[in-house]
Order: structure tokens, then C-alpha cells, then sequence
């Protein structure tokens, strides 16, 4: 960490997430990878790594990604510094209720990646801003889809994360403030069939570890 933070020429982080709950046993340059290559994660010594770095005042606050209700308790029940968030993949197609409502009950902030359902990557898919009822609502209030999905999930007291290359996207994405969606809007978005984006397996290859993690997000 101190030679992270040494690189990036900062004193400290404000958050330092554990990204995956797995590693790999060595340096990977593509994906899937074959069996062996990806192993458990040893939570306790991580976690109790990462503590440390929050003590040594080099990370503001910690947390993980992609984490089930399972594995947080887990985590939860030898960590002396509670998780800060969890990041997940959170979006109006894929909105996690009631592992965000268990985020919650513990006191754990989640944030959301994937928002608008990683379109134009190689592993998400366009669904979201192909949503007809985002489409209808964004017309009926005089934005787009995507500002429609953004602003659901601010409503849901998730932050987010987007990028954008275009500068216009870019600044529709910072104009999700001022207006909200209704409460028959919200309702409708809620009743959306559900399909996740980003499954693991096809990503890093169908090892067990990665099938229990597809399973509980």
C-alpha cells in the first residue's frame, strides 16, 4: 500500500476495496483462466491487512466488491473494522434488493457499477437503455434513458459509478440532481423483469468459487 500510494504520488486513498473475493495464484494476462490458477481468498489475513492500512492513516476507508450476504457475514464476523461499502453491480435490470437491504441492516454502503449495464464493453449488453418503460419515462420528463437509470439508483441511496469518452454523455450523467422520479415511476421500474449483466464464470472461467459468487449477487 505505501508503494501504491507512493505511485499515485498521494498520501492516502480515500477507499481501498478487496475487488474480487478470490486471487489468482499468478500474474494473468488474459481471460478465462484454467483451474488452479484461481484460488479461495484467505479473508481473515486480508482483511486484517487491509485494517492495518486504515490504522496506518494510508486509506481513508475500506471495503469490498462483488461480495455475497454469505460472504460478508463472514467477513463481518472476524473483522475488528467493519467493511465500508460493498460494490456491486446494481442497475434498474439488476437491482439486488435484498442484498443491498442486508448491506444496509449492517451498516455496509453499497455502490454501484455497471449502472447503465456496461454497454460498449466487451462483456455488458445494451438492455438497460434498451428498457421501453426507462425509454417511456424519459421522454414523458424530457431526459434521456440513461439519466433515468442513473438517477434510480442515486434514488435508492446507492452511489454510482459511469464514464463516459463523450462530453456530452458526461455532463447528462452529472444532471441527475434537481428532479426525481415519482413514486408510480419508481414503482414501475421496481416491477422490471430482472437479467444480470456480468456473470463471472463467462468472464474469469466456471470454477467453483466464481459459480457461488454468480449465485448470491
Amino acid at each position: 500500500m505505501n508503494e501504491l500510494c507512493r505511485n499515485l504520488q498521494l498520501e492516502y486513498v480515500d477507499m481501498y476495496l478487496i475487488h474480487w473475493p478470490f486471487k489468482f495464484g499468478k500474474m494473468v494476462s488474459s481471460m478465462p483462466v484454467e483451474k488452479g490458477v484461481l484460488l479461495p481468498l484467505d479473508i481473515k489475513s486480508v482483511w486484517e491487512g487491509m485494517e492495518e492500512c486504515k490504522r496506518l492513516g494510508l486509506a481513508r476507508g475500506i471495503g469490498v466488491s462483488n461480495f455475497t450476504s454469505e460472504m460478508l457475514e463472514d467477513l463481518l464476523s472476524i473483522a475488528n473494522i467493519p467493511p465500508a461499502l460493498n460494490q456491486l453491480e446494481v442497475n434498474p435490470l439488476w437491482q439486488l434488493k435484498k442484498l443491498r437491504e442486508f448491506c444496509k441492516a449492517k451498516g455496509i454502503h453499497v455502490t454501484a457499477y455497471s449502472p447503465l449495464g456496461a454497454s460498449g464493453t466487451r462483456y455488458g449488453e445494451n438492455k438497460v437503455l434498451g428498457t421501453k418503460v426507462l425509454q417511456d419515462i424519459a421522454k414523458s420528463k424530457g431526459k434521456t434513458t440513461a439519466q433515468i437509470a442513473l438517477r434510480w439508483v442515486y434514488q435508492q441511496g446507492v452511489s454510482l459509478i459511469t464514464k463516459s469518452f463523450n462530453k456530452e454523455r458526461m455532463n447528462q450523467n452529472i444532471d441527475i440532481f434537481g428532479w426525481s422520479l415519482t413514486e408510480e415511476e419508481l414503482d414501475e421500474i421496481s416491477r422490471l423483469p430482472q437479467q444480470k449483466t456480468i456473470i463471472f464464470a463467462s468472464i474469469v472461467g466456471p470454477h467453483d468459487v466464481v459459480r457461488q459468487i454468480d449465485a448470491g449477487l
